[in-house]
């Protein structure tokens, strides 16, 4: 089976990590690089700690950090979710490689002229490397077959009531991307809140006994610490959802929109504003995850952990 070329693009990140620990795990995909932006923590520490997940999984690919602050904005980060690191909990390798010297972008433009056929992009984060990557590169805009993300939200936000976090520490730059005419899936609240792994999922994982299955166990109890005070009763994966949206569709159901981002407003800046009723007339530009099979959703992470082995001991 051929795969499908791909870039990670994130600010690791619990979920992010996960989502990567997903993607590595795939035979569906060739990871061609990851790239780094800041979002849940600076951009020094998302690097970081890119450097380091790559390290626990095995993920020998060039590694270079975005911009560090979003095109026109100030930063915004999320310790109170991610922790000062941006990705507390369990013990890391240290990274195995630096970043290279060039910048996230021109990796990207360079990933991308070097392949034969189109790349996919996997952003987990603000989208301010793909929005400038879509500036300073528009003659390879055709070379992107497909952007799966994580972002926004039809019915609501997590960071105010309008706006879901990544799309609004940079909705210039999302608002970039939903213009780009790429084919776009949006891996939003609306479905990443039913995508929730609870304590005796965590203990599955844990299970599998390998390292990489500690740590993905960690981050998860990590990661419902902080949700579990929202009322959550499980942690949501957010960003496995866009992994999953290429490599398992069948677990999910889509909905075609019109999607636009406000990037103006007291009140609604960052909202991603689906027109579920097709009162604009406009072509849907989103392909929208609306609803999960959440046991197979989580029988595909496990099953993701089981690639990194077991526990010498078994």
């Amino acid at each position: 089976m051929k795969k499908t070329p791909v870039i990670l693009d994130g600010d690791p990140g619990h979920d992010d990590a996960i989502a990567w620990v997903l993607a590595k795990a795939s035979t569906q995909l060739d990871i061609l690089a990851v790239t780094t932006c800041c979002g849940n923590q600076t951009l020094e520490k998302t690097t970081y700690n890119a450097g380091r997940i790559m390290a626990l999984i095995g993920l020998d690919v060039p590694l270079a950090a975005g911009r560090i602050k979003p095109l026109l904005a100030d930063p915004m980060v999320a310790p109170s979710v991610h922790g000062v690191s941006g990705l507390d909990g369990p013990d890391l390798p240290s990274p195995l490689r630096e970043p290279l010297t060039i910048d996230a972008v021109t990796l990207m433009a360079q990933c991308v002229e070097q392949q034969s056929d189109q790349v996919a992009l996997i952003p987990t984060g603000p989208m301010t490397n793909i929005a400038a990557f879509l500036l300073l590169y528009p003659q390879l805009k055709n070379k992107i077959s497909h952007i799966y993300l994580m972002g926004g939200g039809i019915g609501h936000g997590n960071w105010t009531p309008a706006a879901e976090f990544n799309i609004l520490v940079d909705p210039e730059a999302a608002d970039i991307v939903f213009r780009s005419g790429i084919p776009i899936t949006m891996a939003g609240l609306d479905v990443t809140e039913q995508a929730l792994l609870y304590p005796e999922d965590f203990d599955r994982i844990g299970a599998i006994g390998s390292e990489v299955a500690k740590v993905t166990a960690g981050w998860l109890e990590f990661f419902y610490g902080f949700h579990r005070a929202l009322g959550y009763h499980g942690a949501p994966v957010h960003d496995a959802v866009a992994v999953a949206a290429l490599i398992r569709p069948d677990l999910l159901t889509f909905q075609d929109l019109y999607v636009e981002i406000e990037t103006t407003g007291d009140y609604s800046r960052g909202a991603t504003i689906g027109d579920v009723y097709g009162i604009s007339n406009k072509p849907a530009n989103v392909r929208c995850i609306v609803d999960i099979d959440r046991e197979g959703f989580v029988d595909l992470l496990v099953d993701a952990v089981r690639f990194y082995g077991r526990d010498a001991d078994e």
